[in-house]
Order: C-alpha cells, then structure tokens, then sequence
C-alpha cells in the first residue's frame, strides 16, 4: 500500500490517497482471510501475544496512512484549526513509528491519517464480508466514489 501512494507521479495527495485506499482495498478483497486476522472480530477468549502480528499490522497501516496525511496536511490543516487533539490521545506503540518518520504532523493529523483509514475500512469491510454483495452489483463504483468524495471532503480535488 505504502509502494503504490509512493508510486505516483505527482506529489497530489489526492492522487497518493486514491492510489493507497485502492492497493488496501485490493489487497483485503485478494486476501480476505489475512484481512479478517488482521481486522476481524477476536476469537473469543483468544488473548494475541504483545507486540503480535495483528496490532503491528495495524500500527504499520496507521504508520502509512500518517504519510498521507502528512502530504495532505498542508491542504487540509484548516478543517482542524482548534483541535484538542492531544499526543496522549493516542497509542504509545503508534506514536513511536509516527513521530519519526513525520515529525511536522501535529496530534490533529494523526487524527486525519485515522479519519482516512475509517472512511476506506468501512466500506472494504462491507466487502470483504460480502455485505454489499446483496446491496450493489457496483461496489467498485461505490468504493471510487467514496474516494472521491472523501478527498474533497479535505479541500483536496483529485485529477482521476
């Protein structure tokens, strides 16, 4: 996901936003077993080890998404003037990859990199539990339209 964002030719977040929610939305309709390990509902009674697959994946997604955001922040740093985001309002464990690698991004664009993951993860989880199976014979056509409206919801316009 990070290779594809990074593999656009313009530095446009909306381009890079479009092309990362596209390889995410690929990758879990590819794997959707790996998606639902990773995303899914736990096993009850089931306790992951600390620092196990799942939270690291997560926390790698997050990590990723924090670039976008950083590359949109610029553009979208507005919509959060007053914010009361915090560091402490945050996962330490996401904060120690964050912080380095996008030292500019605010507590606020934290929140915008999981405003993003939000918006993507929920219709991708529709998906790949073949919810909207029954609801759209279009979900393609759905998925690309709730990018779209999802970058100009960030004052960001996309060329595609």
């Amino acid at each position: 996901m990070d290779a594809a964002g990074e593999a656009v030719s313009t530095p446009d977040p909306a381009d890079r936003i479009r092309a990362w929610a596209t390889a995410f939305r690929n990758w879990s309709l590819a794997n959707p077993q790996g998606f639902r390990l990773v995303y899914g509902d736990p096993v009850p009674g089931y306790q992951p080890p600390e620092g196990g697959p799942a939270p690291e994946a997560a926390r790698r997604v997050c990590t990723g998404l924090a670039g976008l955001a950083a590359a949109a922040w610029p553009h979208t740093q507005h919509l959060y003037e007053g914010s009361e985001f915090q560091w402490s309002d945050f996962d330490p464990g996401l904060l120690d990859k964050v912080r380095p690698a996008h030292p500019e991004l605010p507590p606020a664009g934290v929140a915008l990199a999981l405003r993003i993951w939000g918006h993507l993860h929920g219709l991708v989880s529709l998906e790949v539990y073949g919810h909207l199976r029954t609801q759209t014979l279009s979900p393609d056509k759905l998925f690309h339209a709730e990018l779209t409206q999802l970058t100009r919801a960030l004052g960001l316009v996309p060329r595609g």
